[in-house]
Order: C-alpha cells, then sequence, then structure tokens
C-alpha cells in the first residue's frame, strides 16, 4: 500500500488548454500498469484544446458545471457527481461554462507510449459560444 497525502498543483500547459486550467496527477502510467489519473480545475470559460485518446477516457464531474464538445456539434452539460465516457480515437474537448468553474477527474489508460492523447488545435472561441448556447 502507499499512502499519498498530497500531489502538487501545477498550471496546465498553455499550448494544450485555453484559459486557466490547474492539474493535480494522481497516476502517471507507468509500466505495467497504464492508467493516468489527474484532479483538472477549470476556470470559468477555460477549456482543453480538441483532443483524442487512443483508448478513450473517462471524466468524473467533481465540482461545478462543464460541457464537452465533440467534432460532430453534439454537447454535453455536465455537473458534479455526473459521468461521462468519450470513445477511443473520438476527438472532443472539455471545460467550465462561462459562469461557473468545472472540476472534473480524468481517466485515460495508456497506449504503451505515454497516455494516449493526441492533442491538436485549440476551440475557438466562437465555437465554444456556440456550445454554450447550445445547453
Amino acid at each position: 500500500m502507499e499512502h499519498i497525502t498530497s500531489t502538487p498543483t501545477m498550471k496546465a500547459p498553455a499550448e494544450r488548454f485555453t484559459g486557466d486550467v490547474y492539474l493535480n496527477m494522481i497516476e502517471a502510467p507507468t509500466e505495467p500498469a497504464l492508467l493516468a489519473a489527474g484532479l483538472v480545475r477549470f476556470t470559468p470559460g477555460a477549456r482543453t484544446n480538441w483532443h483524442s485518446h487512443a483508448l478513450g477516457q473517462v471524466l468524473y464531474v467533481t465540482d461545478g458545471v462543464g460541457l464537452v464538445g465533440t467534432r460532430d456539434g453534439g454537447v454535453a452539460r455536465v455537473s458534479a457527481g455526473e459521468t461521462l465516457k468519450c470513445p477511443a480515437g473520438e476527438e472532443h474537448w472539455h471545460g467550465a461554462t462561462d459562469t461557473h468553474l468545472m472540476a472534473h477527474i480524468a481517466l485515460v489508460v495508456g497506449d504503451g507510449d505515454g497516455d494516449g492523447t493526441t492533442w491538436l488545435e485549440p476551440v475557438p472561441d466562437e465555437q465554444y459560444d456556440a456550445a454554450l448556447a447550445t445547453v
């Protein structure tokens, strides 16, 4: 058993996020285990870039209200206590609404070469605003 009493909070990299986003890594994907888990906190209006995961992703919302968008224009509003599953290879983004923070635990099974995430371009403000208008 390993008892971890705290993990450092770090600012998420600006090349992968819009706005202020903070990350506490819970578990990194290291052989033989391939689970990556992190607590991610988004300030109002903050969001990820478009991205996908080789083996999918599970998001468990711990606080606030957020959005998850897909390339086909689908948008889900998520709140504390809800879980959202992103299928393998699906390009998506997630973040807070414009008026509420959102925090989630992100769970990803790595592909043997890291966490299997492919990072893409930022979500433009116009696309984010359109997502807000749909929920």
